[in-house]
């Protein structure tokens, strides 16, 4: 169930964290794997350490940023003159800072703006433009990383549990929209060790992790073999979102 060898996987985000361990995982079950970077990303070394590998085994790097939809453009050509398809796309990519939700000023219109324009119009958009290559494949799945800041509010800050609900309201539309062709699910996890909201760390993991019934936050590969299961144990699923948070909503 976990041979995807003739399966084109596209992570979007394929150098941060989680989108790192999600095509790494993808790659080892054997799909034929293509991320995207963006430029300007904190860690420059990772990247082209990770775009130099996966160029190495046949695999494809390719820069775009979910907000410029000039370069969501050209990926979709990039990925349909290489490829031909896409059979499992994956939505990694995104932003937040960790803003108090006292602090309603700090909320200003700029940053409220850019934040929906990367974590949701940016990933509405990657959607738009790469769903023919979607349709071309007759068996997509696309995959949208969600939190569970969409469910509890309790996130890094207001804008950030707003445009992740938001996310949650548009796998069930693509959902009922492209089935049966597309199946869309969500992946809705908690705190993750990835240093994904700047300033926080190890002192600030430990400290959550005793309030997570399994007492330890999540790493990338938890949250990289939820998505995998969407693409392979989960054939009968779509409109859905897969809550892996160590229990704690609960």
């Amino acid at each position: 169930m976990y041979d995807l060898s003739n399966k084109i996987a596209v992570v979007i985000g394929g150098n941060g964290g989680v989108g790192a361990a999600t095509a790494a995982a993808f790659a080892e079950a054997g799909a034929t794997v293509a991320v995207t970077w963006r430029r300007g990303e904190r860690d420059e070394a990772g990247a082209a350490q990770l775009r130099d590998e996966l160029e190495a085994q046949g695999y494809a790097a390719v820069e775009a940023d979910v907000a410029d939809t000039a370069s969501l453009k050209r990926l979709r050509r990039s990925v349909e003159e290489r490829f031909g398809r896409i059979d499992i796309l994956v939505h990694a990519s995104g932003f937040t800072k960790a803003i108090p939700h006292t602090d309603l000023d700090a909320l200003d219109d700029e940053f409220i703006d850019r934040m929906f324009a990367v974590n949701w119009r940016g990933q509405f958009a990657t959607m738009r433009e790469l769903l023919p290559l979607l349709q071309a494949s007759g068996d997509a799945l696309s995959v949208f990383i969600s939190s569970i800041a969409a469910s509890n509010g309790v996130g890094s800050n207001i804008a950030y549990c707003a445009a992740k609900s938001g996310t949650e309201t548009l796998v069930k539309s693509l959902a009922r929209a492209f089935a049966p062709g597309i199946r869309v699910m969500g992946v809705s996890p908690g705190v993750i060790d990835t240093g994904f909201v700047p300033g926080r760390g190890a002192d600030f993991n430990n400290k959550v992790a005793q309030s997570i019934p399994l007492k330890r936050v999540a790493s990338a590969g938890d949250v990289a073999g939820a998505v995998l299961a969407c693409a392979t144990h989960l054939r009968y699923a779509t409109g859905t979102t897969l809550v892996v948070d160590g229990g704690r909503l609960l």
